[in-house]
C-alpha cells in the first residue's frame, strides 16, 4: 500500500524522540508542492575525501546545487550511447546488469553519473550535486557512490543516454522480490541493518542541528547531507542486501525512481525503508517526477539482446 506522510507528522516524530523518518513527508504547511521532503540515504564511511563537496550548513542550495565544474550545459552533439554500451554477457545482458526472470536486464548497482566535459569527453560527475541541464549518462559500478539529488526526469534521460531505460514498476518489483516474490531482497523475514536503512538520527536534523525549518527543498538538497558518516553507502557495500538475481541495495541506501511520469520511487533509503511499506513494497508517490533531494536515486533496465 502507498502512503503519504505530512511534515506535521514528521515533526511530531522528531519531538517524540522516535528515530523513524517518513519517506514521503510531503504536505509542508509553508511550502509549495515542489518543496517536499523525502527519505534519506545511508552514508558511506569509506567515501574518498577527494569526492566530497565542502558546503556550509547555513546556506540553502542556491550555491550548492551547482558545484563549480568545467561542465557545459546540455550539448547539441551527444555521443552515441549504444557505442559505449558494454558487450552483452550471458543471458543477453551487459556485464553490469543481471537477467531477471528471463525477460529484463536490470542494473546490479544503483547508478552514478558521467557528464559531458567542455572538450567533448565524458568524466565522473559528483554524486552529491544535481547535474542541472548537463548531458549525463547512467553508470552502474560496484563500489562507487551512487547519485542522489536527482529527479525522475533526469534519471530517465541518464538511462536513455546509456542505451537503457528507467525501470518500469513490474521490472523493478521482479528484480527486488525474486522468483518467489519475497518481501525483502534477502527473504521474507526482516533483518535489521542487512540493508542500508534505519539510520538515526535523521540525517537532515543531524546536519543542521535542528528539526525546525530544515525540511525545505533548498535545505534538503545540501550536498553535505549525504557526506555525513553512516549515511549514503557505496554501491554494494551492504553485502547481505542482495536479491536472488544478484542485485544490490534495492531496499535502502537511496530511493529509486521508476518510470512513472506522475512520480514514484521505490525501496526506501538509508534512514527509512518501512514507513511507506515493507522492503520491496515500499512506495512513495507524493512527489512529482521533477522532485529531488538527497535521498533520490535510480537504476536502469534494458531489454535483453
Amino acid at each position: 500500500m502507498t502512503h503519504r506522510v505530512g511534515l506535521g507528522i514528521l515533526l511530531l516524530v522528531f519531538v517524540a524522540g522516535c528515530g523513524v523518518t517518513p519517506d514521503d513527508a510531503v504536505d509542508l504547511d509553508d511550502a509549495s508542492s515542489d518543496d517536499r521532503p523525502s527519505e534519506d540515504v545511508a552514508p558511506d564511511a569509506d567515501a574518498a575525501p577527494d569526492a566530497l563537496v565542502d558546503v556550509p550548513r547555513d546556506r540553502p542550495t542556491d550555491a550548492l546545487v551547482d558545484v563549480p565544474r568545467d561542465r557545459p550545459d546540455a550539448a547539441a552533439d551527444r555521443p552515441d550511447a549504444s557505442a559505449d554500451r558494454p558487450v552483452p554477457s550471458d543471458g543477453g545482458c551487459p556485464p553490469e546488469m543481471a537477467l531477471v526472470q528471463g525477460r529484463v536486464c536490470v542494473d546490479r548497482w544503483e547508478a552514478h553519473l558521467e557528464a559531458r566535459d567542455m572538450d567533448g569527453g565524458v568524466s565522473a560527475w559528483s554524486p552529491y550535486t544535481n547535474p542541472g541541464s548537463r548531458w549525463v549518462r547512467a553508470v552502474s559500478t560496484e563500489g562507487e557512490v551512487p547519485q542522489g539529488y536527482i529527479t525522475g526526469a533526469q534519471s530517465r534521460d541518464a538511462c536513455r543516454n546509456a542505451g537503457k531505460r528507467l525501470c518500469a514498476l513490474p521490472d523493478w518489483l521482479a528484480a527486488c522480490r525474486g522468483p518467489t516474490s519475497q518481501i525483502y531482497p534477502y527473504g521474507n523475514t526482516y533483518v535489521r541493518r542487512r540493508c542500508n536503512e534505519g539510520r538515526t538520527p535523521h540525517p537532515v536534523v543531524q546536519f543542521y542541528g535542528t528539526s525546525v525549518g530544515v525540511f525545505t527543498f533548498e535545505r534538503m538538497n545540501n550536498p553535505g547531507i549525504n557526506q555525513q558518516p553512516d549515511s549514503l553507502a557505496r554501491a554494494g557495500a551492504f553485502t547481505g542486501c542482495v536479491s536472488p538475481d544478484g542485485l544490490a541495495d534495492m531496499v535502502g541506501n537511496l530511493h529509486e525512481w521508476i518510470d512513472d511520469p506522475a512520480g514514484t520511487f521505490k525501496g526506501g533509503f538509508y534512514a527509512d525503508a518501512e514507513i511507506n511499506g515493507r522492503g520491496c513494497l515500499y512506495t512513495t508517490t507524493a512527489h512529482s517526477f521533477d522532485y529531488r533531494d538527497y535521498s533520490t536515486g535510480f537504476r536502469c533496465c534494458a531489454d535483453p539482446r
